[in-house]
């Protein structure tokens, strides 16, 4: 009697990479049965019970489990060559097109979205127009025309009634006194784990870090402060974010301008940074809080600075501790305002930018530009 169809012994390597491959099941239909095949077979499973598993015939099974056997993982990326020729017209691979891109309940469809196999059952069945093709061609024409199988994503407008004269008062400020503008803002939450990240490597052997599964220490948030006319970040961390440590990040910032004439500090609406103490403190002391509309922090000047302080502190870095982690947040701020631009450049800059605006006439919020609280 034959001995039944099994894969070979899997390496770590192999047994790592198809399991990947199967959790994420973010490759290409192809990749992904293949690879649940000879997983599934490395975990015994006999070929009938893996045919209906992933819904192919045995002798696919079979072949793909024997080319395994030959070239390992390189199975995975078949090249198919040959054929007989396409037998759709235009309009008909038109109509595929338009078919894969609507919604299946507006077509009376029990479900939120197609798959492959579905998509293409349903064109068999579609009254008037019946178009028969095989799950693979199908995916291969949505490929040639640009239609992918991708994650839907959530947007949001803002809902505040004041979003243009906030948003009005925040360029008004940075046009008119950039070197008295300054924005302050929270970045977290900051754990201690591995983190993902970046770098160079030789090919096929990329940086790794451990993995962990206790995090005992908590996490902080760095309170930054940034200087629109210096071009100057600084903060430092805390347990958390209050009012108390937003008070002490505003002090900060007066500190940097010790002349008494005003500032502009531009901070989203958080309830932690409109306290009345907050409010009482930044009216005897000269500080104009500029909030930001709800949900457009992207207003705010600081945001733009936590890309790279996210890129270059946290992403591939593996601290011990929550000292070790702001050691090197502070390091890399020194770094960056030591090789900040030169003030002067950007002075010029806004000088320009003020220029054009006043040969335009440009107003304000429909208010001229000398109207300035």
């Amino acid at each position: 009697m034959a001995e039944p169809v099994r894969v070979r012994r899997l390496t770590d390597e192999e047994g790592q990479k198809l399991q990947q491959i199967v959790r994420r099941g973010s490759t290409s239909s192809v990749r992904y049965r293949r690879a649940m095949m000879l997983l599934a077979s490395a975990g015994g499973n006999r070929v009938p019970v893996i045919a209906k598993l992933v819904h192919a015939d045995e002798d696919t099974v079979r072949d793909v489990i024997h080319r395994f056997n030959q070239i390992g993982l390189a199975c995975l990326a078949p090249r198919w060559a040959g054929g007989r020729p396409r037998l759709l017209n235009p309009d008909d691979e038109d109509f595929v097109v338009a078919t894969a891109t609507t919604r299946p309940t507006k077509l009376g469809q029990p479900f939120t979205r197609w798959s492959i196999r579905k998509l293409a059952a349903y064109l068999r069945k579609v009254h008037g127009r019946v178009i028969r093709i095989g799950r693979e061609a199908l995916r291969c024409l949505l490929t040639r025309h640009g239609i992918t199988f991708q994650r839907t994503k959530t947007w949001k407008e803002s809902p505040d009634p004041e979003r243009d004269a906030k948003v009005d008062r925040i360029e008004e400020v940075l046009e008119r006194f950039p070197d008295r503008v300054f924005a302050f803002d929270e970045f977290g939450p900051l754990g201690i784990r591995p983190t993902a990240g970046s770098c160079w490597a030789e090919q096929g052997r990329p940086e790794r870090h451990p993995a962990t599964y206790h995090r005992t220490h908590g996490v902080r948030y760095f309170h930054g402060c940034y200087s629109v006319g210096d071009d100057t970040l600084w903060g430092a961390n805390r347990r958390r974010k209050g009012a108390a440590n937003t008070l002490a990040a505003l002090k900060s910032i007066r500190a940097a301008r010790p002349d008494g004439a005003p500032i502009y500090v531009i901070l989203d609406n958080l309830s932690a940074h409109k306290g009345a103490d907050i409010r009482r403190w930044a009216k005897k002391s000269k500080v104009n809080l500029c909030f930001t509309p709800t949900y457009a922090s992207w207003a705010n000047p600081i945001e733009a600075h936590f890309g790279p302080l996210r890129q270059f502190t946290v992403a591939n870095s593996n601290h011990r501790n929550h000292t070790a982690q702001t050691r090197a947040l502070h390091a890399y701020l020194h770094w960056r305002n030591a090789n900040a631009r030169h003030p002067g450049v950007l002075a010029a800059q806004r000088k320009e930018r003020a220029r054009i605006r006043s040969e335009k006439g440009i107003r304000w919020g429909g208010r001229p530009m000398s109207a300035v609280a």
